[in-house]
């Protein structure tokens, strides 16, 4: 049997600059990969860059600005001589009960989460196309599968990402395009640090964090980038419209 490419060669990476979109880039590069990051964090984006050398390009770039993704996604693919796959790894939070979710947050946490990935979807598919099909993941949640406390929104637009790639998969299946979600837990990412940074007993807060794991721990963001790479790989050309949980067996414990 003729080995195959733990990864495609051309990566498009929203929310490139930290957590899970960095993890998945670094490892992208380091298996042979070229990457274009994508992110709002321009310090961040520069400095992630820097650790990924000549195989990175960093643009800044808003996902809820339809010109400056369109812009964006093509320069990238220029740069890239093509494009192979996309992931979709930009994303908020919201922590609140739904009567103390202003319309503004609301707003914010559906432009970021949801219409973000179809903006880069939509820009993007034509490139996929022209490459003779590829790969796109989008990075919902554990949250998307089964919902949390005081999350409606964030639980919302995560189920919605799951949803709007399945119906996408149908739609791209003709051009070999495969679109698939992975849906994280509990991983160690300065947004998810936010859940339980600001509580009033850190530690405690965590502590329960863990305990809805079956396996009791926190995930770093390169065991999610190891999924990623899987879907977007040659190993898993036969897997589209799936929403793999990479969450510890939180959606079943």
């Amino acid at each position: 049997m003729t080995p195959v490419s733990s990864a495609p060669l051309r990566f498009i990476v929203s929310g490139g600059a930290s957590g899970i979109g960095f993890a998945v880039a670094r490892m992208a590069v380091e298996r042979g990969a070229r990457v274009v990051l994508l992110d709002r964090d321009a310090k961040r984006l520069q400095y992630g860059a820097g650790v990924l050398g000549d195989a990175a390009l960093p643009l800044v770039c808003d996902v809820t600005d339809a010109p400056s993704v369109k812009a964006a996604v093509n320069h990238a693919a220029e740069w890239l001589g093509g494009l192979d796959a996309l992931v979709n790894s930009a994303g908020v939070d919201s922590l609140k009960p739904l009567e103390e979710t202003g319309d503004d947050e609301w707003a914010h946490t559906l432009a970021v989460n949801l219409t973000g990935p179809m903006l880069t979807c939509r820009a993007a598919m034509p490139h996929l196309r022209s490459a003779g099909g590829g790969s796109i993941v989008n990075i919902a949640s554990g949250a998307g599968l089964r919902p949390l406390p005081h999350r409606t929104a964030y639980c919302a637009t995560k189920a919605a990402v799951i949803m709007f790639g399945k119906a996408l998969s149908i739609e791209a299946a003709a051009d070999n395009i495969r679109v698939n979600a992975v849906c994280p837990g509990a991983i160690d990412t300065p947004l998810f640090r936010t859940s339980y940074e600001h509580s009033d007993d850190p530690e405690r807060t965590l502590d329960e964090i863990r305990q809805r794991y079956a396996l009791g721990r926190v995930a770093a963001p390169e065991e999610v980038a190891e999924a990623v790479l899987y879907l977007s790989g040659p190993g898993a050309s036969y897997i589209t419209g799936t929403a793999l949980a990479v969450d510890g067996g939180r959606t079943f414990h």
